[in-house]
């Protein structure tokens, strides 16, 4: 099985070996006489691309990555890079976050291909290293330096799928946009001393405790964006006042909470700090870096003065670093259309849910290059989506292979929808 293969790939990054997946992503094609492109910065950092041509129609594009996060196998059950298949369901690092939609991407693609469909535009399976870290070597890379490989109309990525049941009723997630990565530092300034001698040093590690604590406490403003009030319009029938929406939706099921309550507001979260290199020295600088995440339409500028308030005066200096993503696609679109179709045909009386992504995804690459309508979409009806959320980026991640088998079934489906 493809995936089983992939997931006996250590593909982390670092080292960055996603080039050894893309090899093997390009033999399976290759089996059926497809052809396809392997393109990189460098060799051990490869892109796949491959290209279904059709006619003047739409072009959809099946998105997914190929590195995955560290494992450390003594925290696993079983081994992380086997591809056991046990019980129905196939262990190892990637097989929810994302070598499974990588796999059900290229069996959906080549099984289109094999049946010599003829689309209306052309589908394109765009597989990509370097997502979890983000260094400029997959997506980035590609829409800046080979745009005429991946520009697409419509994008199928992570993000969504989960089959939730809310209140007795069942719905399935759409991610239609993501949050923005927009962290910051704080440097908080002293006077170096020898450790020795406390009094005589003014020490920039404990100036930092207090700023840390406010960080910490701090509760932003909150906001209803259009995605969270079309899920509440959805899921409790209404759209609750705002200080009334985390109760309700708790009272419906702490999952509906748990969905919404990072998108009600912007976030931070200190992670990281430094300061003295050695242990007798009391530094005269600390950094802390601390981790935020914006709605979609907000920026660093809106939220800046809030957070200089929330620490309140004090010898530091704020700095914003490089922020990514904070995009949305429209929730009425004919991808829409074709996915609820699909849901409702699957799953009889289930309706499709729009949400944001409170992380990171590529869908923010192909919407700033090329106003690509991206929604995060494979379906998971036999694993429970909590269970599903923990294992992720976690220990003993694993996917049924019923729920494989319906993400090719929901890839295919959409195709002949929307580039039929």
């Amino acid at each position: 099985m493809l995936l089983q293969n992939l997931l006996r790939l250590n593909t982390v990054n670092p080292p960055g070996n996603e080039t050894i997946a893309a090899e093997l992503l390009r033999d399976y094609l290759a089996a059926s006489d497809i052809p396809c492109e392997l393109v990189g910065r460098t060799p051990d950092r490869l892109n796949l691309v491959a290209r279904l041509k059709g006619g003047d129609g739409p072009t959809l594009a099946f998105l997914a990555h190929t590195d995955t996060v560290r494992a450390d196998a003594e925290e696993w059950t079983r081994n992380p890079w086997s591809g056991d298949l046990v019980d129905g369901e196939i262990w190892g690092r990637g097989a929810l976050d994302m070598k499974n939609q990588v796999a059900a991407s290229a069996v959906a693609f080549s099984s289109l291909w094999r049946e010599g469909f003829e689309p209306a535009g052309d589908v394109l399976l765009v597989l990509t290293a370097d997502e979890e870290v983000n260094e400029d070597f997959g997506l980035s890379w590609l829409v800046q330096e080979h745009p005429e490989l991946v520009r697409a109309d419509y994008a199928l990525n992570e993000g969504g799928g989960e089959r939730c049941v809310f209140g007795g009723d069942v719905f399935y997630l759409c991610a239609t946009g993501e949050k923005m990565s927009a962290p910051f530092r704080v440097r908080v300034h002293g006077r170096s001393g020898h450790a020795s001698v406390p009094s005589i040093a003014d020490s920039a590690l404990v100036k930092a405790a207090p700023i840390i604590d406010a960080l910490g406490r701090y509760s932003p403003p909150k906001t209803m964006i259009p995605e969270v009030a079309r899920f509440l319009e959805l899921v409790l029938g209404e759209r609750p006042p705002l200080e009334e929406t985390l109760d309700r939706a708790r009272l419906l099921h702490p999952l509906a909470a748990e969905i919404i309550e990072p998108l009600l507001s912007f976030t931070i979260a200190p992670t990281m700090i430094e300061a003295s290199k050695q242990i007798n020295v009391i530094p005269a600088e600390c950094t802390i870096t601390v981790d935020c995440r914006l709605p979609p339409g907000m920026h660093p500028a809106d939220v800046d003065p809030l957070i200089r308030t929330a620490i309140g005066p004090g010898d530091y200096d704020l700095e914003w670093l490089e922020s990514d993503g904070g995009t949305r696609s429209p929730m009425v679109t004919p991808l829409w259309t074709a996915l609820e179709a699909w849901v409702t045909e699957q799953d009889p009386g289930a309706r499709l849910a729009p949400v944001v992504c409170a992380g990171f995804t590529y869908s923010h690459w192909m919407r700033e290059a090329f106003g690509t309508v991206a929604y995060g979409f494979f379906p998971q009806r036999s694993m429970d989506p909590e269970l599903a959320a923990r294992l992720v980026h976690s220990a003993d991640e694993r996917i049924p292979v019923d729920d494989l088998e319906l993400g090719v079934h929901a890839l295919r489906a959409a195709v002949l929808s929307l580039v039929a």
